[in-house]
């Protein structure tokens, strides 16, 4: 992983997925993760920087199609979304208790 300033980041699929991951679904908790860490603005990007289609982007992620060499660095894409989302969440999620429990009085 990395970025080059303005192009956004840079990850492999190749040293993400394994030979054997290719040809079927991704597995069910990558895309429970994909799915709960992901918007459909993250879908739309992701298609334009990959030129991945957004529709083959969400067959993947909900297992309706297999992952193949082709689209395995849109996923890749994803997957980092889905990791700095998934911090994005927290942190939010960290504030709103300190403010709730503030409220609360706890």
């Amino acid at each position: 992983m990395g970025s080059i300033k303005g192009l956004g980041p840079i990850v492999k699929g190749e040293l993400i997925f394994r030979e054997e991951d290719y040809g079927k679904p991704i597995n069910e908790k990558l895309s429970e993760i994909l799915r709960r860490n992901t918007s459909k603005n993250d879908f739309a990007n992701i298609a334009i920087q990959s030129n991945v289609s957004f529709s083959t982007i969400r067959d993947v992620v909900y297992r309706t199609n297999s992952l193949t060499k082709l689209n395995a660095n849109a996923i890749s894409l994803l997957i980092h979304a889905a990791y700095e989302n998934s911090f994005a969440y927290k942190l939010q999620a960290e504030g709103d208790i300190l403010y709730l429990g503030n409220l609360l009085k706890i």
